[in-house]
């Protein structure tokens, strides 16, 4: 594992590696700067074990530590290009573990030796920086660089020891330190236990489901009581039971416009005008005489004795309507009452009478 811990304000800064039982980040084996901010040329190597550069505040320690996070994506400046110059390169050798290696082979890169070479150039054109990352000399975005920073090095600074007392961050070393025996251990325990979270989701939906599943019984079960006691007959009944209370409401206004339609049509007791009756049963009788004379007016004598015979029988239908109405006020009260009742239904299970009718014929099947 290669760590950096950088102090700015004393005058050294620690590179260190630790050989463990486990697959972790890359091993730094060299690095080689050319034209990298103070520096013109330098060539590093790094043997296992503790690393240690040390040197006064402005001796470069810091550049070092920059330059290995520029070579793994890290941002660049155009800074950063030593000053007389227009190009700087960094690379960094790492030697590859398996982690490393199946990250290179998933992406297709090149696997030449057990190391890993990352390269980074920066060119200053009109003022304008442009920048190049390599891994193992073939183009990479930054993207990936920084997917591979994260399997490769790990830079922590003055202040982040405080990790020590996280207790998540306490057992990620607890574990690392227990050996790759104990990392496969916890890798299958964690599979165990994202199947259990994921068959206890299932329960916990199937409850769910049990438990709507039941409230919906509940409730069709109180609608079809509902339906059952509202006693729905046919479709049209709230047409009809509106037809009648409008009847009912006008009860008295009909009887009397009923009696002058009859008096008009049939008998008029009243001693004013003539009944259509009447008028039509005069002009039948001049007109018999008168086809007895022209035969050619039976036609004509047919209408009018068809006319008052139609006259007569719509005379004698509305006194016949006239004569049936009634005042009833407790039937209407009953009729309103009903289309109330009615109304709700085809707000609930409507929008019609026809729709609840149906609901209704289905719970009952």
């Amino acid at each position: 594992m290669f760590s950096a811990s950088h102090t700015p304000h004393t005058p050294y800064f620690l590179l260190s590696y630790s050989l463990l039982p486990y697959p972790l980040p890359s091993m730094l084996l060299s690095l080689r700067i050319h034209n990298f901010t103070l520096i013109d040329e330098l060539e590093l190597e790094f043997g296992a074990g503790l690393n240690v550069l040390t040197g006064e505040t402005g001796a470069g320690k810091s550049i070092i530590l920059d330059a290995i996070d520029l070579v793994l994506g890290g941002k660049a400046t155009v800074r950063m290009i030593r000053t007389g110059t227009t190009k700087a390169t960094i690379e960094g050798t790492f030697k590859m573990t398996d982690r490393v290696r199946q990250w290179l082979t998933d992406r297709e890169f090149d696997l030449p030796d057990d190391t890993v070479i990352c390269s980074r150039e920066l060119s200053a054109q009109g003022g304008n920086l442009r920048s190049r990352l390599r891994v193992n000399g073939a183009i990479c975005n930054r993207q990936l660089i920084q997917e591979l920073r994260e399997l490769s090095i790990e830079i922590t600074a003055q202040g982040q020891t405080v990790l020590l007392t996280d207790p998540t961050h306490q057992r990620e070393l607890l574990d690392l330190y227990g050996g790759k025996k104990l990392i496969q251990q916890r890798e299958a325990i964690a599979i165990a236990y994202s199947k259990y979270q994921q068959v206890h989701r299932q329960w916990l939906d199937r409850q769910q489901n049990e438990q709507q599943r039941l409230q919906r019984l509940d409730l069709l079960q109180y609608q079809a009581e509902e339906l059952d006691r509202v006693c729905l007959t046919t479709p049209d009944e709230l047409i009809d039971l509106e037809t009648e209370r409008q009847r009912l409401s006008h009860v008295v206004d009909l009887q009397q416009q009923s009696y002058a339609v009859y008096q008009l049509l049939y008998q008029n007791d009243t001693g004013g005008a003539i009944a259509v009756a009447d008028l039509l049963g005069k002009a039948e009788a001049t007109l018999i005489g008168m086809a007895g004379i022209d035969s050619s007016l039976q036609p004509t004598l047919d209408l009018v004795s068809l006319a008052l015979t139609q006259v007569t029988e719509a005379g004698r239908d509305i006194n016949y309507y006239g004569d049936s109405l009634e005042a009833d006020p407790d039937r209407l009260l009953e009729i309103e009452e009903r289309i109330r009742t009615l109304k709700l239904i085809c707000r609930k299970y409507g929008p019609s009478l026809t729709e609840a009718n149906m609901l209704w014929l289905f719970k009952q099947n």
